[in-house]
């Protein structure tokens, strides 16, 4: 249903403008790996599962999107897995490091929050992907948040960073540290290269 679901999405957004993807060749070609990418609303998550067709991501989602049947289902059938961001706990890498392990994609909002201004990172990206071995993708994105957005044809930017891998001379809670500071960095400096794009 997943890729049923995201070509559909793929032809429907289209209609209000075509996406211009940036720099995509600086995903891995193997391996799990995380996609750490900004967020100001609900549009750019669609456009960012589309752009990696027909890799598919695993979406760290709010519990509370699972709390009704018929929206759980929905999200279970989009791969996307719950997190209780009030109260992370051990369990919370449970499952992402499971997907990494099989060499599958996590897709992670760093923000934790759709927000046009600048927030803290959460650690959560950092965490999975420390634990895990597995390189962090930053990703920025530029264009329409929400429905209003879409209908003045707002066209959607996407670029890819290079994969951000865990030091292998440090520590590993040095090596999460530098690994924290370089995300932070290159997600600025992506959305400020999309900015000028």
């Amino acid at each position: 249903m997943y890729t049923f679901a995201a070509n559909l999405l793929k032809i429907i957004l289209g209609l209000f403008g075509r996406i211009k993807v940036y720099q995509k060749e600086n995903l891995p070609h193997s391996g799990g790996f995380v996609i750490a990418c900004t967020h100001t609303g609900w549009v750019d998550i669609l456009w960012l599962g589309i752009s990696v067709l027909p890799t598919k991501i695993h979406y760290m989602a709010k519990k509370e999107l699972f709390e009704t049947r018929s929206l759980k289902w929905l999200m279970r059938k989009l791969n996307a897995f719950p997190v209780d961001r009030e109260n992370p706990g051990p369990s919370t890498i449970k499952v992402p490091r499971r997907l990494l392990a099989e060499n599958k994609v996590v897709g992670i909002f760093p923000s934790g929050t759709r927000t046009s201004e600048e927030t803290p990172l959460k650690r959560g990206a950092v965490t999975i992907a420390g634990h895990s071995k597995a390189p962090i993708v930053p990703v920025a994105y530029a264009g329409p948040n929400n429905f209003k957005d879409l209908f003045k044809r707002i066209k959607p930017r996407i670029i890819y960073g290079a994969p951000i891998y865990l030091p292998s001379h440090l520590s590993k809670k040095e090596g999460m540290e530098v690994m924290m500071d370089e995300l932070n960095r290159e997600l600025k400096n992506l959305q400020k290269e999309l900015n000028n794009k």
